[in-house]
């Protein structure tokens, strides 16, 4: 989960860059198209046999709204800095814990909740509401936490029996169409620095689904969910030395209290899973 993080936040430097000439739409497309790229030499080496499923019906759910979610979010950076858009994204595990405990059934104790309250208000910190209007990109960045919590939790019920390899190369499959049909009326050939940019954010991507699917496979939702806050001090370091972004001192503090919540929950986590293999062994 942790490596996952760090390529989605080197995924969203790629693409802030690569939408300085692209619209957000035609980048979505090349992420998913190139990532489909990416994938085909493991599809060959395993036979097209990988790709046979009985649940399709959630292949083509988890990809409508993980579209939706990449839209938003791919909009969402090209109008807000970078350090506000992760800051946002942050309320997609609020969302996904609330739907793994109706929809998955999972058990949500009272200290990872905590930690996750916590981690919400280090966001409001970030964020200062009242303090300024809530722009279009914030609003979209807020559409997408709610997209890619649901991808969360479909995600989370397809590692019951598909393999993390099938499920990435079936988004970027599934995506490709969905995307290109919208990015055909805004279509600008990429110029070659920019198919640098594509290139990176659909390696990183990529990278990042997979490392993030067998996350998911490993372990509960709401048990790694936290990790993701990791990424607010990255981003915030790579917006200020790629794009001049200066991230403010709330942005440090809020990343503060949420890395605190984060390091509190895995280490708690930790100590019930060592618990339980204790109490399992013969």
């Amino acid at each position: 989960m942790t490596g996952a993080m760090i390529f989605f936040s080197i995924m969203g430097a790629f693409i802030k860059l690569a939408a300085e000439q692209l619209h957000s739409l035609e980048v979505v497309f090349f992420r998913n198209f190139l990532a489909f790229l990416m994938m085909l030499p493991w599809l060959i080496c395993q036979g097209p046999g990988v790709m046979k499923t009985r649940r399709i019906g959630l292949y083509t759910a988890r990809s409508l709204f993980n579209f939706v979610g990449m839209v938003t979010g791919f909009t969402a950076i090209t109008l807000i800095p970078l350090a506000e858009a992760t800051a946002l994204s942050f309320t997609a595990p609020l969302f996904a814990t609330i739907g793994a405990a109706l929809v998955l059934g999972e058990v949500v104790r009272a200290r990872r909740i905590t930690a996750l309250a916590i981690g919400f208000a280090g966001m409001l910190i970030v964020l200062r509401p009242g303090m300024e209007a809530v722009s279009t990109g914030a609003l979209l960045a807020l559409l997408n936490s709610v997209a890619i919590a649901i991808t969360i939790i479909i995600v989370k019920k397809l590692t019951d029996t598909e393999r993390p390899e099938t499920i990435v190369t079936y988004m970027a499959l599934l995506q490709s169409p969905m995307a290109l049909i919208p990015a055909l009326y805004v279509w600008i050939w990429p110029d070659p620095i920019t198919w640098l940019w594509l290139i990176g954010l659909a390696g990183a991507g990529t990278a990042g689904h997979l490392m993030y699917t067998k996350a998911i496979q490993l372990a509960e939702i709401t048990q790694i969910q936290p990790l993701d806050f990791i990424r607010l001090p990255i981003i915030a370091v790579m917006g200020y030395f790629i794009f001049d972004e200066l991230p403010t001192i709330w942005t440090w503090i809020g990343g503060a209290v949420i890395f605190a919540s984060t390091a509190y929950v895995t280490h708690r986590e930790g100590q019930l899973a060592r618990a339980r293999q204790h109490q399992a062994a013969p």
